[in-house]
This record gives structure tokens, C-alpha cells and sequence, in this order.
């Protein structure tokens, strides 16, 4: 449990829910993704993929996407889930792509059943590339 976001619970429904709208006819690998906003709304994604499979769109994406595009911009915390019984932890584009909005967003990575491994988007990337460094969301 996380003191910075002290029930997560609901963030990781929401992403476990998500996960079923994916579309991975290809990898057959679906990911869910829930973003909680300091307004406490919440935003949801799916990993939307394609033949070229470069133009793939994973799910913190798609949500962090939806989020911004309707004014959003200060976030609290992050569910990534999968079907795999592994913690789904999100790829380097995506922790590039959320270090853009800070690196003190809670992630939570959920496997299958519902479990999860909390970190930070700093801790996920340590060493990240930034040009708005001094601000870097915060």
C-alpha cells in the first residue's frame, strides 16, 4: 500500500476492466490502463495494436492521451494490468511519456489476479530525458 494514494483499489478495477476493450489480435496480449487525476477522475486505456505493429499504441498512452486531450494535466496515480500473471509494468515509451507529467506519479503494476508492485515513474526511470527538467510537471 501506497501512503501517496492510500486506496487503490478501485484505479486497479478500472484498469483490469479496461484491459478487456483491448484490441491485440496479433500479440493476443491485452493491457488495461486507469489514470487517476488530482481531481480524482479517472481515465481509462486499452493497448489498441496494428499490423505495422510499430504504429501500436499501448495502453498508458491511450489513457494518458484521452486524459490530456480534455485539459488534464496533474496526476496522481497510474493501474497498468494484464492477463499475465506477471506485474505488468509499462515499456520505456510509456515511462518516457508519463516522466513528461512528473516523476512522482504512483504506478501500480497488476498481474491477473489483481495484485500489484507500487513505484514511482522516477524510480521506473531513474535517469530520464527531459528539456523541461527544473519543471518537469511537478
Amino acid at each position: 500500500m501506497n501512503n501517496k494514494f492510500p486506496d487503490p483499489a478501485g484505479l486497479v478495477r478500472a484498469a483490469l476492466s479496461a484491459r478487456t476493450r483491448a484490441y491485440a489480435p496479433y500479440s493476443g496480449f491485452r493491457v488495461g490502463a486507469a489514470l487517476l487525476t488530482g481531481e480524482g477522475k479517472i481515465y481509462t486505456g486499452c493497448n489498441i495494436e496494428n499490423s505495422s505493429y510499430g504504429l501500436t499504441c499501448c495502453a498508458e498512452r491511450v489513457a494518458l492521451f484521452k486524459a490530456v486531450s480534455e485539459g488534464e494535466r496533474n496526476f496522481k496515480a497510474l493501474a497498468v494490468a494484464s492477463d499475465s500473471q506477471e506485474y505488468c509494468s509499462p515499456c520505456g515509451a510509456c515511462r518516457q511519456v508519463l516522466a513528461e507529467f512528473g516523476d512522482r506519479l504512483t504506478v501500480y503494476m497488476v498481474n491477473n489476479t489483481g495484485e500489484y508492485l507500487v513505484k514511482t515513474v522516477g524510480e521506473l526511470l531513474p535517469a530520464r530525458f527531459s528539456l523541461l527538467r527544473d519543471s518537469a510537471g511537478e
